[in-house]
């Protein structure tokens, strides 16, 4: 199974991601689904989302996930860009691509992939508010 993963704070090209797919002849689905930040955490106003995570180890769980879902047999290859830094509402912070030979197995493939995702993958979310975004990052109290 052909594999792609990029852990970028840069915005997410999803035009050129999909430029970029390449499948072989025997493969008639590609699903790809785009997690975008709303103006809503809960009850809470925002007007972006702060990730963080500890990249190696967010690197190898996704590789472990990948490898489970190539144990499927069923998908020829996974692409996924996860967004960390802050991400203002209305961006992309994921994006995630599955194809495979038909429509449900691409489908059930992107939602187990991302379900797991969210339980393995040390990438954690602090939503920011319009309060938090005027207070500098990193204060200087010596200043």
């Amino acid at each position: 199974m052909k594999r792609f993963l990029s852990i970028t704070r840069d915005p997410i090209d999803e035009a050129g991601l999909v430029a970029g797919r390449t499948l072989s002849s025997g493969m008639g689905a590609a699903v790809y689904f785009s997690g975008v930040v709303r103006g809503q955490e809960g009850a809470d106003a925002i007007v972006a989302l702060d990730y963080s995570c500890f990249i190696p180890m967010a690197e190898h769980q996704f590789q472990r996930l990948f490898d489970r879902l190539a144990q499927r047999g069923s998908v020829e290859s996974v692409r996924l860009v996860h967004r960390i830094g802050r991400v203002p509402v209305g961006e992309s912070s994921l994006w995630i691509e599955v194809v495979s030979a038909h429509r449900a197995e691409a489908f059930a493939a992107c939602q187990w992939v991302i379900d797991e995702m969210k339980q393995v993958v040390p990438i954690w979310k602090k939503p920011v508010t319009a309060v938090d975004a005027s207070i500098p990052s990193n204060p200087n109290p010596a200043s």
